[in-house]
């Protein structure tokens, strides 16, 4: 498939069915975008939606089926939003370090693909109140879900939840406690975690 080069074409391409519930437009929002009139498009639509695709499908809809309405705060990047983002400090890595990340159609280093949305539960924002407490979400998606790496922002507890075909199961914050949570390594990557998310629904698929 090519990049779209009319309205028409990049309105088509928005319906792209990546899983029950998401369609490739629920994740082409951008306010750098939007603010800078950079067009946020994919330049190749069909890695773009094998990495959304499995994306959605083996973690965004387990998700949500489990704690409710995802709210998407934002999920693909163009190579050009991403590149004006990082060179004004606006929040953005360099394109190298994106790729197989927001940048779902563009290849990482070792020639992997992958994709990350930023997304909002409110279910979370809603049940628990502590500063603390977005660690029970980090520890239950963890325990349950196959995500690649995970990121937690302070503001509404939103988190970057990235599928890869090369996971590094890797957690991270900008919350206190700010740092790494887990990765392979450490004393608390493997094992059972479920006391620390008491209260939190099963795992439905």
């Amino acid at each position: 498939m090519r990049k779209p080069g009319s309205m028409k074409a990049l309105e088509d391409l928005g319906r792209a069915r990546l899983s029950r519930n998401f369609f490739l437009r629920d994740f082409l929002h951008s306010e750098i975008a939007d603010f800078y009139r950079i067009p946020n498009i994919p330049e190749n639509p069909d890695l773009a939606i094998e990495a959304g695709t499995r994306l959605c499908e083996e973690l965004l809809e387990p998700l949500q089926a489990t704690f409710g309405r995802l709210h998407i705060r934002s999920g693909y990047r163009s190579p050009d939003v991403n590149r004006f983002g990082n060179r004004n400090k606006l929040n953005c890595s360099t394109n190298d370090r994106t790729a197989a990340d927001h940048i779902w159609d563009r290849r990482d280093a070792e020639g992997s693909i992958g994709a990350t949305a930023c997304v909002v539960v409110p279910w979370l924002v809603d049940h628990h109140g502590n500063v603390e407490d977005w660690q029970k979400m980090a520890w239950w998606i963890h325990d349950h879900l196959p995500y690649a790496s995970l990121c937690f922002f302070p503001k509404l507890w939103a988190f970057n939840i990235q599928w890869h075909e090369r996971p590094r199961r890797i957690i991270q914050s900008y919350v206190s406690p700010r740092g790494t949570l887990t990765k392979p390594g450490m004393a608390n990557w493997e094992g059972d975690h479920s006391a620390l998310y008491a209260g939190f629904p099963d795992l439905v698929r």
